[in-house]
């Protein structure tokens, strides 16, 4: 199995404790870097039940999401190397196919800020979230078409979007703390959004909540949601229980003792 769950190093925030848990005990956990920077785990799991925890304490800024309205989008021609794959179909997000739907739809915005706000905007006023609507299967594509999904699905659509205007667009999926909203009345759980490049830099944007957020810890990056699917199985695996929680704690917090994760 693979998993991704480790509070990834940012610029925004960094972790100054961090924890891990497995049973059985001799179940071994590897970790490695993936080609797109994320802390993998990787393990045998035996027969039988299997459990796995990690806790962390991290360091947030406590600045809401930048907003740069005055943001340019960069020509194809100037765009970095490394930002190229963020411009191209994938397993998830099938730009090719959303071109004609995406030029119709924001081809006549100013090509700054406001055009990729202009495809949260759509995305936030035009699906529907209801939990369970959605599989791991389902593309953005798929979203456009049934306009109801997850934040996942509100993520996927909103990459495959910009994707089909030439502007790169990547997956990103971590924790996401209650901080200075009311919290849902639905379980916690793991939240995705996604990073345009404009203006020289990636940006946060958020089709679900679609207003700037507080304390944002990235897990992961990648072309799209295969890239940082929580867990891959080689083999027959159900998952029985999960169990996701993001607080905001005091700054007088001590932090607790243990082995961190080397």
């Amino acid at each position: 199995m693979l998993m991704l769950v480790r509070a990834r190093p940012d610029v925004d925030h960094q972790a100054i404790y961090e924890s891990q848990w497995v049973e059985p005990e001799g179940v071994r956990l590897r970790e490695y870097s993936d080609g797109f920077g994320n802390r993998c785990w990787r393990l045998t799991a035996p027969g039988g039940p299997l459990r796995v925890r990690y806790d962390a304490v991290v360091d947030v800024a406590d600045e809401p999401d930048p907003v740069v309205p005055a943001a340019e989008l960069v020509p194809i021609s100037e765009l970095p190397d490394d930002t190229l794959v963020f411009t191209l179909p994938s397993r998830y997000v099938q730009s090719d196919l959303l071109l004609d739907q995406a030029w119709q739809l924001f081809g006549h915005t100013p090509p700054t800020w406001a055009r990729v706000q202009a495809i949260v905007d759509w995305v936030h006023a035009n699906v529907r979230y209801e939990t369970g609507s959605s599989s791991t299967s389902t593309t953005a594509l798929d979203i456009f078409e049934r306009r109801v999904g997850v934040c996942r699905d509100f993520a996927l659509l909103s990459v495959g979007l910009c994707r089909a205007l030439n502007i790169p667009a990547r997956y990103t999926f971590g924790y996401l703390p209650d901080i200075d909203v009311e919290p849902p009345d639905t379980p916690m759980d793991f939240h995705a959004w996604f990073e345009a490049f404009l203006g020289n830099r990636w940006y946060t944007f958020d089709a679900r909540h679609n207003r700037p957020r507080v304390g944002r810890v990235i897990v992961g990056r990648g072309r799209d949601a295969v890239d940082v699917a929580l867990s891959t199985s080689y083999g027959a695996v159900q998952l029985k229980q999960m169990v996701v929680w993001a607080d905001q704690v005091a700054e007088a917090l001590s932090v607790p003792s243990g082995a961190p994760i080397p």
